[in-house]
């Protein structure tokens, strides 16, 4: 399943990098587009949207 989300806390590369690394915390496997200037992140995965929220917001970037 492939998940869209905004995530307004994303300022730089280096988010993107901690958002990526907060994805393959939950399912390693996953395929993560983070683009910091649209705020736009894309997860390729097979684990829950919530699982994947949750760990976004655990690293300091909550979907929105």
């Amino acid at each position: 399943m492939t998940l869209k989300l905004t995530v307004p806390n994303m300022a730089c590369s280096a988010c993107a990098t901690n958002i990526t690394n907060a994805v393959k915390t939950v399912d390693a496997n996953a395929r993560i587009q983070a683009d910091p200037q649209t705020k736009f992140v894309s997860v390729d995965t097979q684990a829950s949207e919530t699982a994947i929220k949750d760990a976004l917001a655990a690293a300091g970037y909550p979907a929105a």
